[in-house]
C-alpha cells in the first residue's frame, strides 16, 4: 500500500481514537487535572493536530488517484448533491435549540417541545456529518476519500450513540425526556416539517459551499456542475 495512504489511515484513526478517548474515558480525569478550560485547550489542540495530519496525508495521497469504481456518471453526482443538501439542512437546524451542544439552557431545550430538525433526529449535526461523508464516497470513490469519509461517518454515528449515554449521566431526567420524544435514526418523512430556517439556511449553505468547491476542490459540485 502507498505510504501516503498508510499515513492517512493512521491520521484518520488517530483523529477518531483521540476524540473518543478524550470525550469519554479520559474526559473526567483530564478535567480534574487541568480544569475545564485546560481540558478544552488540550482537546482542541489534539483535534487540530490530527486534522492537520489528515489534511497533509490526504494531499500527499494525490488528487489524480483514479476512482475505485465508476460508470454512474451524473446519477452519482445528483445523488451526492441531494445527500449534501440534506446534510446542510440538518446542520443549519442543529445550531438552534440543540440540547446536545454545551451551552447554557441545554436542559430547558431538552424539556421543550420537539421542533425543527429534531423532528427528524435528535442528532441532526452528527447525521449531517455522516451524510456529508456518504455523499463524497458516492461522488469521488477514491481510496483517500473513502478513508476520510469512513472515519467521519464512524465518528459521527458511533459518537452520537455514545453521546446519548454521556448526556444521560450529565443531564439526567432532562435527557431521558429528550430521548423519549426524539429518535436516533432519522425519520426522513418529516424533513419538510423542520421549518423555514433549516430549509432556507441549509439551502443557502449548500449553494455557497458547492460554489466555493470549484476553486477549493478543483471541480464543480451541486447545481454548479450543470449550470
Amino acid at each position: 500500500m502507498d505510504l501516503a495512504l498508510i499515513s492517512l489511515i493512521a491520521a484518520s484513526t488517530a483523529f477518531v481514537g483521540t476524540h473518543f478517548a478524550m470525550s469519554h474515558p479520559l474526559r473526567a480525569p483530564l478535567v480534574r487535572a487541568l480544569g475545564p478550560t485546560g481540558f478544552m485547550g488540550i482537546y482542541s489542540l489534539v483535534s487540530a493536530a490530527c486534522m492537520v495530519w489528515m489534511y497533509f496525508a490526504f494531499v500527499a495521497a494525490g488528487a489524480g488517484t483514479p476512482p475505485l469504481w465508476s460508470g454512474f456518471g451524473d446519477f452519482a453526482w445528483m445523488s451526492a448533491s441531494f445527500l449534501t443538501l440534506l446534510a446542510l439542512i440538518l446542520f443549519a437546524g442543529s445550531l438552534v435549540g440543540n440540547p446536545a451542544l454545551p451551552a447554557p439552557g441545554a436542559e430547558d431545550a431538552a424539556r421543550a417541545e420537539v421542533s425543527g430538525v429534531f423532528k427528524v433526529t435528535r442528532h441532526p449535526m452528527m447525521w449531517g456529518f455522516a451524510l456529508w461523508g456518504a455523499s463524497h464516497m458516492i461522488a469521488v470513490p477514491t481510496a483517500r476519500t473513502l478513508i476520510v469519509a469512513s472515519a467521519i461517518i464512524f465518528l459521527a454515528l458511533v459518537g452520537a450513540y455514545m453521546q446519548d449515554r454521556k448526556k444521560r449521566v450529565l443531564m439526567g431526567d432532562a435527557w431521558a425526556q429528550w430521548q423519549v420524544k426524539t429518535t436516533y435514526w432519522p425519520r426522513w418523512e418529516r424533513i419538510l416539517q423542520v421549518g423555514v430556517f433549516p430549509l432556507v439556511g441549509g439551502t443557502a449553505l449548500w449553494l455557497a459551499l458547492t460554489y466555493i468547491h470549484i476553486p477549493l476542490g478543483g471541480w464543480e459540485a451541486g447545481i454548479w456542475r450543470w449550470v
